[in-house]
This record gives C-alpha cells, structure tokens and sequence, in this order.
C-alpha cells in the first residue's frame, strides 16, 4: 500500500488530494490521507468580508469532510509537530502518520519583522479565528465608545489603523470605510469622528499593480475618507497606539496587522533548505531539493521558475497551479510516467476595495487588461466561482451566491441591493393561490370538454392552408348557414371572441414547421400525437393548479406555468390574461410554498434524504 499525506487544508492542500483522488480513484493500494488542524478549509482571501461584517461567518467556512465525501481521501483532524523524514513519518499531538509520499501546504502566519509589540498588540488577519475577533473587536470599539465621555479615549477607540498596503491591508480598510456607516448609525455616532488609517513602509499602496490602477485605488479610499500614509517606518505598537518613525505615533485601540507572511512555525523548524521567509526550496518538479518524495505546495514554495528573476509569488493561482503538476508527478512516482516541470503562467491579481468597487489587471503575462469598479469585481466574483467549482461544486457556489449577491446587508454589492430585496414569502400566498385555481378552472373545463367528446381539438388550431382551400371551405361555410347575415354574424362574433397575442413571424414558423412534423396530418387533419398532447396539456393545467394552491414543489409548478405560458403563446391561440400567469410564474419562483404550504413541510424532510444519496454528496448538488 502506497501511502500519500497531505499537510494542510488550505487552497494547495485541498485541491491537491482531490486531484489525486481523481487520478488515482482505482487504485486500491493507493491511499490518501489529509491532514488539518480544523475540521473546515478557510477561504482567506476572504477574511476580510467577515472581520467587518459583510457575510457571516459560515460563508468563509468549508467542512472537509463534507469536500472529500465519497472520495477517496481520508480527512485526519490533528496537529503536527514534527516531521521525520529519514523515517518518513509525521508526528502529531494523537498520533504518529506514515508516509511514501509527503504534500507540504501548511500555509503562512504574520510576520512582525522584530518590530517592538507588534505581535502583541495588534489583530493580525490570517486566520478565520482572526477574523472572527477582529469583527467583535471593531463593534466592542463603537459600544465602548458611546459610553465614555472623556473625548481623548472616545477618539482612540474610534480610530482603527491597518499596518500593511498590500493586498489584504488594502482590502481590510475598505471594507472597513464600507461599514463605518452602518456602525455610526447602529451606536449614534457621527461618522466624523471616526478615522480609518491605513499605513506602509513602501512609497505607494499596491506596489504590484500597474500605476493607473494604484491611482484609482488611492483616489477610491480617499473618496471614502481614508488616510493613507506611505514611506512611514512602523517603529512599534504599544496597546494603544501605532509608532510611525520616530515620534508620530497615532493613538488607537485597534491596530490590524497585514505587513507580511512568512512560512508556518512547523515549516520553519523543518531540517530542509529554506529561502525567503521560511519557504521550502525546490526543483522544477516541486519536490523538496533534499527529498524526492517531499512535495511542496502554493505559499510554501521557493522555485525561481526559469527566465524569471522572483520566486513564484504566494496567492491562490499558484496554489492551483502547482497541485495539478504535483498530482501529475506523485502519479508518475507511481504508476509510471513522465514527470512535469513547474511552468505556472499567472492571469492577473484583483482587489476588491470594499463590496462595490475594486480593480483587476486580468489577462496574460503579454497582454494585460486594466479594470475597476463593475468590471474588476464581476472578474473577482467569477474566479471565486470557478474555485469554488473545483472544490465543492454547486453547493458552495449557491452558498456564495447568497452570501455575495442576495444576503447582503446595506447594498455592500457591487451590484448594489437590487437582488438584495427579500419580499417576505406570505405576501405571496394569495396570488399563489389565485393562479393555481384559475390554471385549475381552465384544466377542468378542457377536461369535461375531452370526456364530452375525446375526439375534440381545442389546444391545437387547424392546420393553415393555402388560399384556393381556404377560399372553398369558406364558400362551404358561407351555404352551410341560414343566410349571408347570419354568417357575416358569426364570422365577426368569432373574431371578436378571439384576441391573441400577436407572435412575430420567425417564431411563427419554427411552431408550424414543427406542428406539421407532429401534430398534422397531409390532408389537415390531427395526429395522435396531438390528442396526446392536448390531454397532457390538460392534465398539467389540473396538476399545476392543484400543487400552486397545495404550496407542493412551489418552484417545479410555477417553472412549469411560465412554460405553458410560452407554449400556449408560441402557439398563437394566447389570449392577453395569459401574461398574469407567465409574470405571475415568476413571482412565485422564489420559495411561495414554505409559507402556508406544503413545501414547508416536505422540504426539510427531502433535503435530509437527498444530502444522503452518494452521487449527491460526491457533486455536491444539494443546498443548506
């Protein structure tokens, strides 16, 4: 039995065993084990959103055990202390793991540079625990404040520092400037008072995006009254101020670290060779340059690849990169094969400025493409997705979703609260009610109309004929009746009866094409096919009508009446009240059966069942 350890549950860890369970899911001598301190994978580049209280706190959160269901990855929850690799063997708090091959993805931990009371004086933000204090700490400042009167105090615990530029600092102070609003309104406080600083070492913010795109950030967080402060020196943090150079020290009760990683306290005590901070170094191929069988991945990797000058950088594209390539190579070890050198070709970085604005450069190394604000947070919001699509599929897409688009508090969307307007579902029981009974009223008179005379056709109109035919039947009808004025009578009394919606021309005969495929026969007459559908027709309408006014499979029924709608319009025999059941369809998409229905019952039950079925649970095509 060859065995395979994963270390870390982080963007590298957990698609690396996945991928390695793809390819090696028929292997029964094959095992793969995946090892974590917690029991979720934690999407960090995301920390952000729930330290200032744009998503919950789950939306971060992915179980492990719920990733690798049904796949062949065994999830180890434990802590590891050392790592034996003459005896190839890990050592954790519970127990000892052997390996044939070892994954090392243990991520990064803040780095305070040695800089006097950095580490214990401010909140770092690399961690979901972090994240979570820091949202409680920020709303203890606003409740605190409120109840001192002393206007010193009142103005340090009002003011909240962010130590770092980069990327994550970036992103905290604007999520930050975003939720200052919502805060002074909630504890009465005046958004004057409060003061979002945001503080480096480096000349500029962002200093690895293109100029134009640093000015458009820079411009943003001014125009949301952030302070920024470059070319400072971070001199020390005392527990309630922030030390910049020699003697400017600005007071606050909240000081974010994000000035920098380095490599996790496990890696760094590591016997491999290490560069940068605490990165293990590498070959082409990913494996440990003292250990063949030792792989690294994402944030741990030292390579220089060739005809650069940088390591490759530490973001969440390298991660998916280089678990592809190790996966591919680990199988080569195995079964044989030609092993892959690391060539990673990076797409861009994005940063989002809050939840409505951000900017992107996106492209390929040749070709850059430079946005903000829709354009920039559309791409980050799609590359999120197509993660999330790797690593829990449907489910956490729908989750994100929720928590991104539909959820949000305050329209802190880049779209703003258009889709963020949730109608409480009983507003719409009466309307739910009223079109199941009228879908229900034309289902029954259609149906005693077919028991009456099975032979009749009413959803079907007569086959269109060419003018010499339709010219002899009207001279036929014409003599059938009592005299010219009865007809001319009856004539104008059917075409007023009738008013359809007019269906343009296009439309019209792709429907006839396909009716005279099915439903006619060459002398005009109707199929069988066409008195099956008629009485399927009917049959719907009854069953639709029943299920809208029970509240059973709300959604199915109210897809399937906007169906028939379209159906009955593409037809040509649509009568204008048809647009209350198609718009009224709509409405009643969104959940109309959990108030006073039966879905409110019945979901809760199905869902259970459903979760529980392997295929389900494999795909991840269930919702919480």
């Amino acid at each position: 039995m060859k065995k395979i350890v994963v270390l870390g549950g982080g963007y590298g860890g957990v698609l690396t065993a996945k991928k390695l369970a793809n390819r090696l899911k028929k292997d029964k001598d094959v095992s793969i084990t995946l090892i974590d301190r917690k029991p979720f994978h934690t999407m960090m580049t995301e920390l952000h959103e729930v330290a200032a209280c744009r998503v919950d706190e789950e939306a971060i959160k992915m179980d492990l055990k719920q990733i690798f269901a049904g796949r062949k990855v065994e999830v180890v929850l434990d802590e590891v202390t050392n790592i034996d690799f003459d005896g190839k063997a890990l050592k954790g708090k519970k127990k000892s793991y052997d390996y044939d091959y070892l994954v090392i993805g243990t991520g990064c931990k803040p780095s305070f540079f040695g800089i006097s009371g950095a580490e214990e004086n401010s909140f770092s933000l690399w961690s979901f625990e972090d994240a979570v204090v820091l949202k409680h700490q920020i709303r203890q400042m606003f409740m605190d404040a409120t109840k001192v009167s002393d206007p010193e105090l009142r103005k340090q615990m009002l003011t909240f520092v962010v130590v770092g530029a980069g990327f994550t600092g970036v992103e905290m102070i604007g999520e930050l400037a975003e939720y200052r609003e919502e805060l002074c309104h909630e504890f009465c406080v005046d958004e004057s008072e409060v003061r979002l600083v945001v503080a480096d070492m480096a000349p500029k913010i962002l200093p690895i995006l293109p100029q134009n795109l640093i000015d458009k950030a820079d411009k943003y967080l001014r125009k949301m009254k952030v302070e920024i402060v470059t070319g400072a020196k971070i001199s020390g943090v005392t527990p309630n101020s922030v030390v910049l150079g020699e003697n400017n020290e600005i007071k606050s009760s909240t000081v974010i670290w994000t000035a920098g990683v380095e490599g996790s306290d496990l890696v760094g005590n590591l016997d491999v060779q290490q560069q940068g901070r605490k990165r293990i170094l590498t070959n082409d191929k990913l494996q440990s340059v003292d250990h063949e069988n030792v792989y690294v991945v994402g944030d741990n990797i030292f390579y220089i690849p060739e005809g650069e000058e940088r390591p490759v950088p530490q973001m969440v594209e390298n991660a998916e990169h280089s678990a592809g390539l190790i996966a591919h190579n680990i199988t080569c070890d195995i079964k044989g094969g030609t092993k892959k050198s690391y060539k990673p070709t990076f797409h861009g970085t994005m940063v989002c400025i809050g939840g409505r604005y951000g900017v992107a450069a996106v492209g390929t190394p040749k070709k850059m493409f430079h946005f903000s604000g829709f354009m920039a947070m559309f791409f980050k919001h799609m590359i999120n997705i197509v993660y999330f699509l790797q690593v829990l599929g449907f489910h956490k897409i729908w989750s994100y979703m929720m928590h991104e688009f539909f959820h949000v508090r305050n329209r802190r969307s880049f779209v703003g609260g258009h889709f963020s307007k949730r109608s409480p579902n009983f507003w719409l029981v009466p309307l739910r009610i009223y079109i199941g009974v009228m879908w229900l009223m034309q289902g029954w008179e259609k149906g005693a109309k077919l028991l009456k005379d099975p032979s009749q056709m009413f959803l079907i109109p007569p086959k269109a004929m060419d003018g010499v035919t339709a010219a002899s039947q009207a001279v036929d009808a014409v003599h059938s009746t009592v005299d010219a004025q009865t007809a001319a009578s009856a004539v104008e009394g059917a075409s007023s009866a009738i008013k359809a919606i007019p269906v343009p021309n296009f439309i019209k005969g792709i429907v006839d094409w396909s009716m005279d495929l099915m439903f006619y026969t060459h002398d005009g007459g109707y199929t069988t096919m066409a008195y099956i559908f008629q009485g399927c027709m009917v049959a719907a309408e009854v069953i639709f009508g029943i299920m809208l006014i029970l509240g059973l499979f709300t959604a199915i029924a109210s897809i399937a009446t906007c169906a028939m709608g379209v159906m009955i319009y593409t037809s040509g025999m649509a009568p204008y009240e048809m647009f209350w059941y198609f718009f009224g369809g709509i409405a009643l998409i969104g959940g109309s059966g959990s108030t006073f229905g039966a879905d409110y019952y019945l979901y809760p039950r199905l869902k259970r069942i459903w979760k529980k079925i392997p295929f389900v649970k494999r795909w991840y095509l269930y919702t919480d």
